[in-house]
């Protein structure tokens, strides 16, 4: 069951760490807007979605503290009209890069394209579509974990667990880099990456500051997993309330 939460001897729950992954476009992001005023279009509020939100934040206020981002949720998993719509919206407020959020159409990447405006995607590559204006993709590998599971119940081995799948496992990739992205950006990434992928880095490492402008996370402290999967506030910064 993805992003399930209950196990059973005959059944396992998976999920991806796509937060890795929205930091670093975030970093990009943050290099290559000029309004300052990144937007998402996020599908439903719950915390795997509002993490990547966060991520692709913090991501980009490492390159500048003072941007900020803007959301616009269209509660649904599949709604190409509405996601269309909340494009239109965000590039009307100003918005000059887009993040995709969990969208399985390309409505919002052909959207931004026809308007002249970057855009990033989640799960799988939309350059197709935007030949020009596509940043690059958070993109989700569930082969070798639907492999090794499928080799365990053949082996007889198999048993019910949870796994959170990240980077290191590589199942979570980026790719698809616009070539209008500074080589310095890309070369930062690059390391940012490595960093990820050995555990030197979390994006979720403080000081973060909420939505309030209360310290949510002190300095030098990495948020947990328990954490993170339950994470029900935004980073200040983000200036859409987190729908009740």
């Amino acid at each position: 069951h993805a992003t399930g939460y209950k196990q059973a001897d005959n059944m396992r729950t998976y999920d991806s760490r796509t937060y890795e992954g929205a930091y670093m476009a975030g970093v990009i992001a943050g290099k290559m807007t000029k309004s300052n005023t990144l937007g998402v279009v996020a599908s439903i509020p719950i915390p795997e979605v509002v993490r990547n939100i966060n991520s692709f934040t913090l991501g980009a206020q490492s390159v500048d503290p003072s941007i900020e981002v803007s959301v616009v949720w269209v509660n649904s998993w599949f709604d190409p009209a509405s996601e269309q719509q909340a494009a239109k919206a965000l590039i009307s407020q100003g918005v000059d890069v887009v993040f995709s959020n969990a969208q399985d159409t390309p409505s919002v990447i052909q959207t931004a394209e026809e308007a002249g405006v970057y855009a990033f995607n989640l799960n799988s590559s939309m350059k197709a579509y935007a030949p020009t204006k596509y940043l690059g993709v958070v993109g989700t590998d569930w082969a070798p974990y639907f492999l090794q599971s499928v080799e365990a119940h053949l082996a007889g081995t198999f048993a019910g667990a949870s796994a959170w799948l990240s980077m290191a496992e590589k199942c979570v990739f980026v790719t698809d880099w616009n070539p209008d992205i500074p080589a310095d950006i890309v070369a930062k990434i690059t390391e940012m990456q490595a960093a990820i992928e050995s555990g030197a880095f979390s994006p979720f490492t403080g000081p973060i500051t909420n939505q309030d402008g209360a310290e949510q996370v002190a300095a030098g402290v990495t948020l947990g997993d328990d954490m993170i999967l339950s994470m029900d506030w935004h980073v200040k910064g983000v200036t859409t309330p987190l729908p009740k």
